[in-house]
């Protein structure tokens, strides 16, 4: 079981890595890399910006320590990347998992082990100082937010630890990517 939850995560970081390098700006440019007259008026990248944006100012609500918040512009692709990233480690780790009996363990369930598991890789212990400079230059979110900010946007972490309506992991407007 634990070879099977190092690939999941391993599917999760491989995805994140693969949205992580593709182009930052979504949209369509000329020859001379300006944004072309065509792609103001797609219908597909009006939607894709505002799923993006979503999670733009998700993250920018984010305090960080005193009263500094995340820089959402700068971790917008890394955000985004991320939550397709854990996405996509979901739907490997169900299609994986669809005929086997998988048992509780130490008082979680399967389910609760994928998120448990995922989340083990952020623990992280900042000093205030390096946590104010990160969250204005560093184009990755601190590690609390690489998993809450993610979780929160996933209707199967709220099914699988009974997150009720109003509880802070039981986002009202989920963003949704795809």
């Amino acid at each position: 079981m634990r070879i099977l939850f190092t690939r999941v995560l391993l599917v999760a970081f491989a995805a994140a890595a693969l949205g992580q390098s593709a182009p930052s700006n979504r949209m369509p440019s000329d020859a001379k890399s300006r944004p072309s007259d065509q792609a103001a008026s797609n219908p597909a990248t009006a939607a894709a910006d505002t799923r993006a944006q979503c999670v733009v100012d998700q993250y920018a609500q984010y305090v960080v320590v005193d009263d500094i918040k995340i820089n959402s512009k700068l971790t917008e692709g890394e955000d985004i990347a991320d939550l397709g990233g854990l996405i996509l480690a979901w739907m490997a780790w169900k299609d994986q998992t669809n005929n086997m009996q998988l048992e509780n363990c130490d008082g979680l369930t399967p389910e609760q082990r994928f998120f448990v598991g995922n989340a083990q890789w952020a623990c992280e212990n900042d000093r205030p100082e390096d946590l104010r400079l990160s969250a204005i230059t560093n184009p990755h979110s601190p590690g609390k937010y690489q998993v809450n900010g993610l979780v929160v946007n996933m209707p199967e972490f709220a099914k699988a630890f009974f997150c009720k309506a109003g509880q802070p992991m039981m986002k009202e407007n989920r963003c949704r990517i795809w």
